[in-house]
C-alpha cells in the first residue's frame, strides 16, 4: 500500500494496535433487560436522557418500565437538542449536576447519546466545555478519571455513538462543530434493540444509514496504523489509530450490510429485516471507527452542518432547520473518495465491491470514481440532496467551509493522504453538485 510521504513507511512506525470496545447487548427484546443491567452496574438513581418522541413510544415505555420494575429511580430529561450545541450541553450538565445521579441512561439517536456523554463528563468533572473540546478549537484537557456508568440505547440505525468515546457539539461561540474524544466517554454498556428503529421515517433512515456507510468506508480507507510513530509509552497510543486488521473486518461487514439493506430500509418501513440489518451494520461500523477513526468526509461535515441553518431534511420536519449529521457527512463523501483513492486504490475498490459494484477488471486509477459513483447512485435512489448547493451553499462559501474543515485536525490526521486547506476548497467545489 502506498502512503502519503508525510507518513512512515511500513516497518518504520507503529507495530501494535489496541482494541477497547464497549460491552454490547444486541437483539430483539434487549431493551426490556435495561433495568437488570442498570442494577448490575450499581445504578439506583439515574438520569434518563430521551428524545420526547421516543419517550411516548413503545421503546420509551419499555425502558421506563424496565428501570422502575428493577427498583431504579429514573428521572427523565427530554430536552436534548437535535444536533446539540454548546447551550444544550450546558443545560444538560446543569440538570445532571443538580440531580445527584449515580448513573446515566440514554435512549434515542446520536444527539441524545452524545448529550448524555457530555452531561456525565461535565457533572462528574465540572469545567468549561471548551476545556475538554478537541484542539485547536478547545484545550483538549484530558478527562481526569472514570465517569459514572452510562447505558446507551440507540433508537436510530446510524451514529454508532453507543460504541464510541466521542461526543459532537456545535460550539456557538466560534460557529464550528467539533467534539470531545476520550475512551472514558464510551458507554459502560450498549443495549441495541433493533425493534426501536422500525417506526423511523424513511428520511431519518436515509440520513442515519449513510452515516453507517461513511463511518465504515472512512475507517477502512483510513491511514494504516503502521504509518504512525511508535509511542514513547503505551499509554500514549491514541484512541484513533488508523485502519487495523480488527477494524477492517467490521468495516467491510457494515458496508456489505448497508449496501444491501439501506435502500430497502428507506423505501419500506415494514421491511423489518432491512431495518434490523441496518441497525446491526451501525453497531459494527461504530466498533470499527471507534478505534480506527474517520477522516475527510467527517471533517468536512462539521462546516456543512454549522455555517447555514436553512435546510429542512425529509423526516426532520419537526426539528429546527439544520443538516442532519449523516447528510452533512455523505454529501462530501464522493468528492473525498475521489481524492483519497490515489494512495490506496485497492481499498477503495474493496469498499465499492462490498457495496455491490462489479469491480472485475477495474483499473487502480479509476478506483475513486468507481466508489464515488456507487455512493452517488445510492444517494439518488434514497432521495438525498444532489450536493452542498442543495443545502444553500455557493462558491462564495467555499473559503469559510474549508477553513472550518481544516480546523478539524483530529479526523484529518486519519486521512490516507495529507490534505491542505486548499485541497479542501477543491473538495467542496467538487461536492457542490453531483447530478
Amino acid at each position: 500500500m502506498t502512503t502519503s510521504s508525510g507518513y512512515l513507511a511500513p516497518g518504520e512506525g507503529e507495530m501494535v494496535f489496541s482494541v477497547s470496545a464497549s460491552p454490547i447487548k444486541f437483539g430483539v427484546g434487549a431493551l426490556s433487560e435495561l433495568g437488570a443491567d442498570a442494577v448490575t452496574l450499581g445504578m439506583k438513581r439515574v438520569a434518563m436522557f430521551v428524545d420526547p418522541h421516543v419517550l411516548t413510544s413503545a421503546s420509551g415505555e419499555t425502558a421506563l418500565a424496565a428501570l422502575r420494575g428493577a427498583g431504579v429511580d429514573a428521572v427523565v430529561y427530554d430536552h436534548a437538542r437535535c444536533e446539540p450545541n454548546s447551550d444544550s450541553f450546558e443545560a444538560a450538565a446543569a440538570f445532571s449536576r443538580d440531580g445527584r445521579f449515580d448513573g446515566f441512561v440514554s435512549l434515542g439517536g446520536g444527539s441524545v447519546m452524545d448529550t448524555a456523554k457530555a452531561a456525565n463528563l461535565l457533572a462528574t468533572y465540572p469545567d468549561d466545555l471548551l476545556a475538554y473540546v478537541n484542539a485547536p478549537i478547545g484545550r483538549a484537557k484530558p478527562i481526569p478519571g472514570k465517569l459514572k456508568p452510562h447505558i446507551a440505547c440507540p433508537t436510530t440505525c446510524g451514529t454508532g455513538s453507543e460504541t464510541t468515546g466521542i461526543t459532537v457539539v456545535d460550539i456557538k461561540s466560534v460557529g464550528l462543530k467539533t467534539g470531545i474524544a476520550s475512551p472514558l466517554l464510551k458507554p459502560s454498556l450498549a443495549i441495541v434493540d433493533p425493534t426501536t428503529c422500525e417506526s423511523l421515517p424513511g428520511g431519518v433512515v436515509a440520513a442515519c444509514g449513510f452515516d453507517v456507510l461513511t463511518h465504515a468506508v472512512e475507517s477502512y480507507t483510513a491511514r494504516p496504523y503502521t504509518s504512525r510513530p511508535r509511542p514513547a509509552h503505551p499509554s500514549q497510543r491514541p484512541p484513533y489509530q488508523g485502519s487495523t486488521p480488527y477494524n477492517d473486518i467490521g468495516s467491510l461487514a457494515a458496508i456489505r450490510l448497508g449496501g444491501r439493506h439501506l435502500a430497502r430500509a428507506v423505501r419500506d418501513g415494514h421491511d423489518v429485516e432491512a431495518r434490523h440489518q441496518l441497525m446491526f451494520a451501525s453497531t459494527l461500523a461504530g466498533l470499527a471507527f471507534g478505534s480506527a477513526g474517520v477522516h475527510i468526509p467527517h471533517a468536512m461535515s462539521y462546516s456543512v452542518a454549522t455555517l447555514k441553518h436553512t435546510y429542512r431534511a425529509r423526516g426532520y420536519e419537526e426539528c429546527d432547520p439544520m443538516v442532519p449529521h449523516g447528510i452533512a457527512v455523505v454529501i462530501n463523501a464522493p468528492a473525498a473518495f475521489r481524492f483519497t483513492a490515489a494512495v490506496n486504490p485497492q481499498r477503495h475498490l474493496d469498499a465499492a465491491a462490498a457495496l455491490g459494484v462489479d469491480v472485475a477488471g477495474a483499473r487502480p486509477e479509476d478506483a475513486g470514481s468507481i466508489l464515488a459513483d456507487a455512493f452517488i447512485a445510492l444517494m439518488r435512489e434514497t432521495g438525498l440532496p444532489s450536493g452542498i448547493a442543495a443545502l444553500g451553499y455557493a462558491e462564495a462559501d467555499v473559503p469559510a467551509l474549508a477553513a472550518g474543515a481544516y480546523a478539524q485536525q483530529r479526523p484529518l490526521t486519519m486521512a490516507p493522504r495529507a490534505v491542505s486547506q486548499q485541497d479542501l476548497e477543491g473538495l467542496y467545489r467538487d461536492a457542490m453538485r453531483y447530478w
